[in-house]
């Protein structure tokens, strides 16, 4: 037993790699090794020799099991290489996911309206002439069409429609589910629309094919500009965290609203274009079968990537979709 415990800890110092040591192990604790010979031939010895050879045989297993269960523990071997490698050393930090500022933004929107009893609506980003123009009181001569670089889509010559307003495209706003959303509910509600759009125009610091919208429409028997006012400048509020806001209110056309207005913002010193709104127009009442002269309500739309720019204080849209991890593990 003592050539056995000479002869392995000369070959655990010599040891380099993790197969070296499991050969080890197996050459003096595997089945046929010495020491378990010993311990099997116990059985064929006297009753002194028992109490003399197996608890010395038992203790260095022990032993042996013990050092290399050590060995083993305070250092890694790579089998390919034979490095040592200290598992005391402090490993490297995992890496956390992030999220991108505009869904940061769009979430916190929805947070600040939904606390506003505001319902949250999707809807379809490839849409119908009809819904994303002549329901909106866009009919099809109407010169307000050409604020829309619109991205028409072209359908297999079997699937063809013969009606006109059917004709698809890639909404060029999210008011289109507006109108989806009063097609099948009846009023009073109030509701916020965020979703993606796509015009076809050219990007700059300001501009994008595709962006990300937040309409948003309240209909009731009483509905006012008042109640605008409230919910438009609480949501600020709430949402530039405290800032000492001022709002400023200027008339404005858009087709689906009379009366139009635009929504300023001042921070910082400086204004800033931030929303359109209005009230619902009669026309836009009447392609949902509502009764215009029973109901109100106002509508108004900004841009999801605008609130992050202003917020975040990104110079460029083009940020938003480079794909360029700095920008996001900032969040």
């Amino acid at each position: 037993m003592k050539k056995i415990k000479s002869g392995f800890s000369t070959d655990l110092e010599r040891v380099k790699n993790a197969d070296e040591l499991e050969k080890i192990r197996v050459k003096y604790l595997g089945r046929k090794s010495a020491l378990t010979a010993i311990l099997r031939s116990l059985k064929d010895k006297s009753v002194e020799e028992k109490r003399k050879l197996g608890p010395a045989a038992q203790s260095l297993r022990r032993e042996m099991e013990a050092l290399l269960s050590n060995h083993s523990a305070s250092y890694r071997f790579s089998a390919a290489g034979g490095e040592r490698v200290d598992l005391s050393a402090p490993a490297k930090k995992a890496e956390r996911g992030h999220l991108h500022p505009l869904t940061v933004v769009d979430e916190e929107t929805q947070k600040i309206f939904s606390a506003m009893n505001f319902s949250v609506v999707d809807g379809p980003e490839i849409e119908t002439e009809y819904y994303n123009f002549d329901a909106l009181n866009i009919p099809p001569n109407h010169p307000a069409r050409d604020a829309w670089d619109t991205f028409w889509l072209k359908e297999p010559a079997s699937q063809k429609s013969k009606v006109k307003s059917q004709k698809l495209l890639l909404r060029t706003h999210t008011s289109p589910v507006q109108m989806r959303y009063m097609e099948e509910h009846s009023p009073p509600f109030q509701i916020i629309v965020p979703g993606r759009c796509f015009r076809y125009e050219a990007t700059d610091v300001s501009h994008e094919v595709n962006f990300h919208q937040l309409e948003g429409l309240m209909v009731g028997k009483s509905v006012s500009l008042a109640n605008f006012k409230f919910v438009v400048e609480e949501f600020f509020k709430r949402f530039f965290g405290g800032q000492n806001i001022q709002f400023r209110y200027r008339p404005s056309y858009f087709p689906f609203v009379e009366p139009g207005l635009e929504v300023d913002i001042k921070l910082g010193g400086k204004w800033l274009e931030i929303m359109g709104a209005g009230m619902v127009h009669p026309r836009v009442f009447e392609y949902a079968h509502y009764n215009p002269h029973d109901l109100q309500g106002f509508a108004f739309g900004m841009g999801i990537d605008r609130l992050a720019m202003i917020k975040y204080k990104i110079p460029d849209i083009r940020l938003f979709y480079s794909g360029d991890l700095r920008l996001v593990r900032q969040f």
